[in-house]
Order: structure tokens, then C-alpha cells, then sequence
């Protein structure tokens, strides 16, 4: 590890796409609080323990709306406009954030996430038939990982799927740090939220069952049974702004995330075969096997999230200054041997799991829900169509997208 006077230069990489970076464990044992360097030359201050990384989460003295401020935005965007400055989060921070989660929670509930389960095991099993159909090798993120979670997003927003892959060149172009220009990034922007305008008025003029109808519909709108605090009845409906930045914020979410987690999570039960046959043996482990590949995986979330602090606040791993961009690195907290036994190993069978994959505080993933559905519905359908699967190729040959806040990866290559 460098000097701790000179910043490390962020984000850190492993020594391959399924590996951690090698800094980790030093930086939470020595240097809990490290400077880096951002994509864009600010520096900002990272942190890799547990209990800072939750601290700093779910403190509201370590803000999320100030990473918006002409400083920090630049610091946290890397150079580029960004999901922390953009136009669709500067309509939501208006909205009200407690206000927003609470009209868009009344979709993701429990009994909505389980009514929605069978269909996407229907899908994942006709994706697995063309897989099946065309041979093997195949490639598991362009055959399921990918298409899944679009398909599932698509359903849920009234999206036609014919425009699934006018989402994923958006989706590339909000969460690249390096590939776009600004001018191309706020281009993506403005085209993304037009479609999303025609998308609004048309549901507008004939509704349907999908949560665009439900927001427009207004208060009171919605299966409340298994969610009786979730505010309905009490809010206005949501503006046309705000409505085509919802749309914007669920279909950039709703499946790169998704998508990354479920080529991820095979590929390290693969990795180490006895993990897949384990998981063969006994279905029944598939939930806690989901939640350790969440744990497990250090590239889900390989950027973290950014957090600015208010005002000088101690951690347990140090004092943060106020008016510091903070990172907090979800995967390398997820690692913290302070918190979990054989933390370096992936216990497919590991409970409780009380991981930061899907963040923590009131800003955590309000679709992490419907992620793990997706997940386990996706590694369900694997397990029973195709249980003899293996990698067709090495772990060291897999390769990670490069430049995006997530890390997913680029090709799974797959034989049974």
C-alpha cells in the first residue's frame, strides 16, 4: 500500500474480476480513513470497515443531497453530469425524498415481489430454453443476467420490451465515470426522459396495471394489505416531472443492478464447484446463498456510495471534516473480519447476513425486494434446468466491464 500521505487512486481493482483488491485488508486494519483520488483528480476520503461504512450510511450528518453542491458534484460525478447532479435527481430531491419512498413503496411490498415471482421464473425458463436451443457454450449474461431483469423492469413500468436495449445504452451512459463526454451524458438525459414523457402521457390516456398507472391514479391507489405504514392516503400525486423521473430512476436501477448481481452470483458459485453442487443438494439454501453471493462479491457495488459530511463528525475508524466527499466501499465493508467469521470465504449456508450490498439507512435500495427476487428466481430455474452448468472457461478469464459505478461482467461464458 502506498504512503498513507499519498491518495490512492480510485476505484481500486482486484487481481481479477472474481478478487478483491489486495489493499483492502490493510486499509481497514491501518487506514480505515484513506484519501483517494477520484476519476476527475478531487480527492475524497474512503472508507472500508464496517461499522464506519454503516455509521456513515445511515447518519444524517453524512448527506446525500449535499454531493450535489457545484464542489462535490464534480468530485463525486468524475468530471461528468451524474445521477448526483442530474436533472432526473434534482426533479426527486424537489419531490421529497421521504415523500418519494413512500409513494414508490407502496409497489415494492412483499406480496407484489412474491405475485411477481412465478413470471419471472416463466421468463427465466424461456430464456434457458434459447440457450438450450442454440448450444453451448453460451454466454450466461447475454442469455438470462441481461435480458431478465429488462424484461421484469419493463413489465413492472408499462415499458414496451422492444425498447430494451434503448434502456441499456442509456443505463451505459449514466453509469460510465469515463466513456462520455458531458455534452453525450446530458444528450442520453434529455432523450431518456422524452421517451419517458410520451411513456407518462400514454398511460395517462389508457392505464394499465403497472406502477406508472398507480402513480398517476394518486393517493390510496394501491394493495396496502401487507403495508398499513406506508402513508397511502396522504400524499398528492406526483407531478409530470417527477413522474418521467421516476420512470427515469426505477429502469436505470431496476436491471443493470440486477443484471451484474445475477452473472456475478453464478460465477462465484461456479468458481469453486462444490458451491453449485451444494446448492444442487439442497434448493432450500437458495435465499441464504443469494444473500452471501451479495456479501461475497466484490464488484456488485465496486464504486460504493458517495456521502458528503454536514459538519466534523468521529467515526469509529476516525474524525471526518466537514465538507468531505466520503466513499463508502459497500464490498470492502462486506469483507470486515470484525464483523463476519471466515469472512474471506463464501459459506453458501451463512445466517444472519447482515450485509451492505443494498446499502443501509434511508437511502438503502428501495428495489433490493425485487433484486433478490429476481436473483433467486433466476439461480432457481438454473439449478432445475440445467444443474450440471459450469464455467466454460477459467475464473482468471473473466473480465469485468470497466468505467461504470457497478462492475458487472462483460461475458459468463457457460457449458452443461
Amino acid at each position: 500500500m502506498p504512503d498513507e500521505r499519498t491518495p490512492l487512486p480510485y476505484p481500486l481493482q482486484g487481481a481479477s474480476a472474481l478478487r478483491p483488491p489486495a489493499e483492502w485488508p490493510e486499509l481497514r486494519e491501518k487506514c480505515p480513513v484513506a484519501r483517494v483520488t477520484l476519476p476527475s483528480g478531487d480527492e475524497a476520503a474512503l472508507l472500508t470497515r464496517y461499522e464506519d461504512v454503516r455509521m456513515a450510511l445511515s447518519d444524517p450528518r453524512f448527506s446525500r443531497e449535499g454531493l450535489a453542491r457545484p464542489d462535490a458534484a464534480r468530485a463525486a460525478a468524475g468530471g461528468s453530469e451524474d445521477v448526483f447532479n442530474s436533472p432526473m435527481a434534482k426533479t426527486l430531491n424537489a419531490v421529497g425524498h421521504e415523500r418519494w419512498r413512500r409513494m414508490i413503496g407502496k409497489w415494492f411490498t412483499a406480496k407484489r415481489m412474491m405475485a411477481l415471482r412465478p413470471d419471472m421464473e416463466a421468463m427465466a425458463d424461456r430464456l434457458v430454453d434459447r440457450m438450450v436451443a442454440d448450444g453451448a457454450p453460451a454466454d450466461l449474461v447475454t442469455g438470462l443476467a441481461f435480458p431478465l431483469p429488462v424484461y421484469v423492469i419493463c413489465r413492472m413500468l408499462g415499458v414496451p420490451e422492444d425498447d430494451r436495449d434503448r434502456f441499456k445504452a442509456w443505463s451505459d451512459i449514466f453509469l460510465n465515470t469515463t466513456r462520455y463526454t458531458r455534452e453525450e451524458t446530458a444528450a442520453a438525459h434529455r432523450d431518456f426522459a422524452a421517451y419517458m414523457s410520451r411513456l407518462v402521457d400514454g398511460k395517462r390516456a389508457d392505464p394499465g396495471d403497472d406502477l406508472i398507472s398507480l402513480l398517476l391514479g394518486g393517493p390510496g391507489n394501491s394493495d396496502n394489505s401487507d403495508n398499513p405504514d406506508n402513508g397511502a392516503g396522504t400524499d398528492e400525486p406526483l407531478s409530470e416531472d417527477a413522474l418521467v423521473a421516476t420512470g427515469q430512476a426505477l429502469l436505470l436501477a431496476g436491471h443493470e443492478t440486477t443484471a451484474g448481481y445475477i452473472g456475478l452470483t453464478v460465477a462465484h458459485l461456479l468458481s469453486d464447484r462444490r458451491r453449485w453442487e451444494r446448492l444442487s443438494a439442497d434448493p432450500r439454501l437458495v435465499r441464504q446463498a443469494v444473500e452471501e453471493a451479495l456479501r461475497f462479491d466484490p464488484n456488485g457495488s465496486n464504486f460504493g456510495m458517495m456521502r458528503y459530511t454536514e459538519e466534523d463528525t468521529d467515526l469509529p475508524g476516525g474524525r471526518m471534516a466537514a465538507g468531505t466527499t466520503v466513499v463508502c466501499s459497500l464490498a470492502a465493508a462486506n469483507r470486515d473480519a470484525s464483523t463476519w467469521q471466515d469472512a474471506e470465504e463464501m459459506d453458501i449456508g451463512r445466517s444472519p447476513n447482515p450485509h451492505l450490498a443494498f446499502g443501509a439507512g434511508p437511502h438503502s435500495c428501495l428495489g433490493q425486494p425485487l433484486a433478490r427476487t429476481e436473483i433467486q428466481a433466476a439461480l432457481t430455474v438454473l439449478l432445475r434446468r440445467l444443474p450440471t452448468l459450469d464455467l466454460a472457461v477459467g475464473t482468471d478469464a473473466l473480465r469485468s466491464q470497466s468505467g461504470l459505478l457497478t462492475a458487472p461482467l462483460r461475458e459468463l461464458p457457460v457449458t452443461w
